[in-house]
């Protein structure tokens, strides 16, 4: 393989043990790639790495080696709860796929245990498989992870950690789970990408680390490839009413492949993927998201042992994850950020293999392909049209006249495209008020325009109605529709009061949360005859700023209590008149 290098295993100026040698041995991997080559000796030597390396170039045996090796050669043996390594990555697929790879090495040593603390499970269950079984390597995403800190998991004692700290989403838990790590540790970051807010990671978790950058062969110094190099990446060019028309089509024709598609929302996934199960015939079609909170695990594990179908999904999918023999990727949605293009790309073509992927491009969206190969030194080739495309949108229309849950999802799909569009990092690329709505309606095949701001004030003569009456459809699910007709009835016996509803504006104008907090804190200020003074507004946002985050789970309901009980408010005022006489 061209990912290889020439170097086996044994020609580590450390020698690796035994029963790492077997293993590597038993799962055919006879050479190190470049990444593995240039960080296990590093780590081995007690540095700190920093590694950019393009996706599918053998990474994770880049720290999983040097973990069990430095756990092996600890002088103090590990206690059946002492967590001596820690492995965070953003998506719980990405960690259990670690999880597998970690059991195939550890399976030699019986001393080592680990657990993986992922979302989808229930957290009081992996307190009492801890506590049960316990750990010696934890396998983690952030969110379930800070979780755990938080409920001061019976004596959670990190020795020692080797962080994989990936996706800026996470990068307040992050944050807070480096506060709890100590000192003493060593720490590797392995990503495709480097970002500012990586660099800002690296910073904060790292100790004068080694920074590796492993480049693609025949790619100048000067400009690195960020996708590997068997790659074949292609963009093709089509108005939003074609779109979903050529993307049937290139399906149809490459139905005996594996093929990942990517949209940009959850509620994309919902209705594209729908349509597709009927659309494709004879093709195992999935659908995946970040809000699918139990069914993910099991629909990943079934996709990864297909021999060919079709995986529609979110960016959830794009990061790390190692799905055997994906011949495209397919981006029906360019991703809302650049890098994230390049991790989408890197589903495919991983370890010296061969793939392929295509972004589907608006014609006002054409200026992308240039931008990323600046920017992400990712070079795009045009496609030639694809060939046999038939209007597809018509039955979609009908699946949607059929069944009240299809016309609900693909209203959802609509609103929630817009609303992505609106904040993509590219602005200048990306622009909401270059979107033809009425095109992208057809494309969506709706049978009406849905009610949502940016659509308020506009006409679309180029956008016809369903004549149907859409209140009309009914749910095929008997119980939705029975529940439906029932809520329907309540309406029109009650009738509604009559109030005064100031207009919603646009969510892409609306302005940003702290200007306006700033304004009512002036207006309130220069109120004649107010009440409130400085302190009493800070209090008062403080204490907002801390519901909130409550509320989202980024503290606890003691850390609530704490700090609302703490800071300015301890300065309790004495009773009587809250303001001195004058």
């Amino acid at each position: 393989m061209d990912n290889t290098t020439d170097s086996t295993w044994d020609s580590l100026p450390v020698k690796l043990n035994e029963g790492i040698l077997q293993t590597l041995e038993e799962l055919k991997f006879t050479h190190m790639t470049p990444v593995q080559s240039a960080c296990i000796p590093l780590f081995m030597s007690n540095k700190d790495v920093a590694a950019e390396a393009v996706t599918g170039s053998g990474k994770t045996l880049a720290f999983v080696i040097p973990i069990i090796e430095l756990l092996l050669k600890r002088e103090e043996k590990l206690k059946k709860m002492q967590v001596g390594a820690l492995v965070i990555t953003p998506t719980r697929e990405l960690a259990l796929q670690i999880s597998e790879v970690m059991e195939q090495f550890i399976h030699k040593f019986p001393q080592f245990t680990q657990i993986l603390l992922i979302g989808g499970t229930n957290p009081i269950e992996d307190v009492e498989k801890f506590k049960d079984q316990g750990a010696n390597i934890v396998i983690a995403t952030p969110g379930r992870l800070e979780d755990m800190f938080r409920r001061k998991a019976d004596g959670l004692d990190l020795a020692s950690a080797a962080d994989r700290l990936l996706d800026m989403g996470f990068e307040a838990s992050l944050n807070t789970i480096l506060s709890y790590l100590p000192k003493q540790r060593r720490t590797g970051l392995f990503s495709a990408t480097q970002t500012q807010e990586l660099e800002k990671l690296v910073r904060a978790g790292l100790r004068n680390p080694v920074r590796i950058t492993v480049k693609e062969k025949g790619v100048a110094a000067t400009a690195i490839q960020k996708t590997p190099a068997r790659l074949s990446n292609y963009y093709t060019i089509c108005k939003s009413e074609d779109k979903f028309n050529n993307l049937v089509a290139f399906l149809r024709q490459h139905k005996h492949e594996k093929q990942l598609v990517f949209f940009s929302t959850c509620a994309c996934v919902e209705y594209y993927g729908r349509a597709l199960e009927t659309l494709v015939k004879k093709v195992t079609v999935h659908c995946i998201h970040g809000k699918m909170k139990h069914k993910r695990n099991k629909i990943f594990a079934d996709f990864r042992a297909l021999k060919s179908g079709i995986l529609v999904c979110t960016d959830v999918m794009a990061r790390g994850i190692d799905i055997p023999d994906v011949n495209w990727v397919l981006q029906y949605d360019p991703p809302s950020s650049a890098s994230a293009f390049v991790h989408r790309c890197g589903r495919t073509a991983r370890i010296g293999n061969q793939g392929n992927a295509l972004v589907f491009l608006l014609p006002m969206e054409e200026t992308y392909v240039n931008f990323l190969s600046i920017n992400q030194k990712c070079p795009l080739q045009k496609m030639p049209p694809i060939g046999d495309v038939v209007d597809v949108l018509p039955k979609v229309k009908a699946m949607s006249l059929a069944d009240r849950a299809m016309f609900d999802r693909g209203m959802r799909a609509f609103v929630s495209y817009v609303q992505a569009y609106a904040k993509h990092e590219c602005s200048l690329i990306f622009r909401i008020k270059d979107l033809d709505f009425a095109s992208l309606a057809r494309g969506f095949a709706l049978l009406r325009l849905p009610k949502m701001p940016e659509l308020r004030g506009k006409t679309f003569p180029d956008f016809t109605e369903t004549t149907v009456d859409t209140e009309t459809i009914r749910y095929k699910d008997k119980n939705r529709e029975k529940q439906r007709r029932k809520m329907l009835q309540e309406k029109d016996k009650t009738p509604l009061p009559k109030k005064n509803f100031t207009k919603n504006k646009a969510w892409s104008k609306q302005k940003n949360k702290k200007e306006r907090r700033k304004k009512m804190s002036a207006k309130r200020k220069h109120d004649e005859g107010s009440d409130v003074d400085d302190e009493d507004m800070n209090e008062l946002l403080n204490d907002t700023r801390l519901l909130k985050k409550l509320k989202k789970g980024q503290i606890s309901e003691e850390d609530f209590e704490k700090q609302i009980t703490s800071g300015p408010k301890s300065k309790h005022k004495t009773d009587g008149p809250s303001h001195e006489q004058k």
